[in-house]
C-alpha cells in the first residue's frame, strides 16, 4: 500500500502505549504520529497531526475512550477502541457513540494492524466473540464502572471509601453517582444503589414470564 495510515494511541498506561507503538512501527503502511494518556487530549492531537485512526483505551483519567471517540466524531478520523475491558456493555455503548471498531488488548498484532486498515477503509471491526456476546446481553443503562460503584454503595460505603477501593478521585465517584441517579431516575443515592439489583430482578421476571 502506498498510503500511510496516520495513527494516534490514547492509553494511560505508558508500558502498554509503548508496546502498541513498537508493534505498529513494524508495519510498513502504519505510522504512529501521536500518543497521549488522557481522552481529553485526543481531539486536539487528531487535528494537529491529521490522524486517520485513533486507538483509544476505555478507562482513562478524565475523559474516557468512548467520550473521546465522540469528540472526534465529526472529523475525518476513525476511532478504534482497544481495551482490556472486553464486555458487551462497553461494546454497546461504544457502538451507540459511533465508534468504528472494538478490540481487546490480547488481539494478535497482525489482527490489530489489519483492523486499523479495515477501519481506515471505512469498515466497522468488532471482536468476533464480543459481537456474539452482545446478541444475548439485555440492555443496561449503566456502565461497568457505574455498576461497580453501585455494588459498593449497596455495601454501605461512602464516596471516600469507594474512591479508595476503586482508585478514583472523590469527584469522579460523585460524578458516577450523579450519572447513575440520572440514568435510573433515582431520587437519591440509596435508590440508585439498588438499581442494578432491580434491573437484574426484572430480567429474571421477564425470563420466567410466558411469552
Amino acid at each position: 500500500m502506498s498510503e500511510h495510515i496516520r495513527v494516534l494511541i490514547a492509553e494511560d498506561q505508558s508500558l502498554v502505549r509503548g508496546a502498541l507503538t513498537a508493534l505498529l512501527s513494524t508495519e510498513p503502511d502504519i505510522d504512529v504520529v501521536a500518543e497521549c494518556s488522557t481522552g481529553a487530549e485526543v481531539a486536539a492531537l487528531v487535528a494537529e497531526h491529521q490522524v486517520d485512526v485513533a486507538l483509544l483505551d476505555i478507562e482513562m483519567p478524565g475523559m474516557n475512550g468512548i467520550d473521546a471517540a465522540k469528540s472526534i466524531a465529526n472529523t475525518h478520523c476513525r476511532s478504534l477502541i482497544v481495551t482490556t475491558f472486553g464486555r458487551p456493555g462497553y461494546v454497546k455503548r461504544a457502538l451507540n457513540a459511533g465508534v468504528d471498531g472494538f478490540l481487546v488488548k490480547d488481539t494478535p498484532p497482525e489482527e490489530l494492524a489489519d483492523a486499523i486498515r479495515r477501519v481506515h477503509s471505512g469498515l466497522r471491526v468488532i471482536d468476533p466473540q464480543l459481537a456474539q456476546d452482545i446478541l444475548f446481553t439485555p440492555d443496561n443503562p449503566l456502565s461497568e464502572r457505574e455498576v461497580e460503584v453501585c455494588r459498593l454503595l449497596v455495601r454501605g460505603l461512602g464516596s471516600a471509601d469507594i474512591a479508595a477501593h476503586l482508585h478514583l478521585s472523590g469527584g469522579t465517584v460523585r460524578n458516577h453517582v450523579s450519572a447513575i441517579m440520572t440514568k435510573t431516575q433515582a431520587s437519591n443515592r440509596f435508590e440508585a444503589a439498588r438499581a442494578p439489583r432491580q434491573t437484574a430482578g426484572s430480567r429474571r421476571l421477564r425470563a420466567l414470564s410466558p411469552h
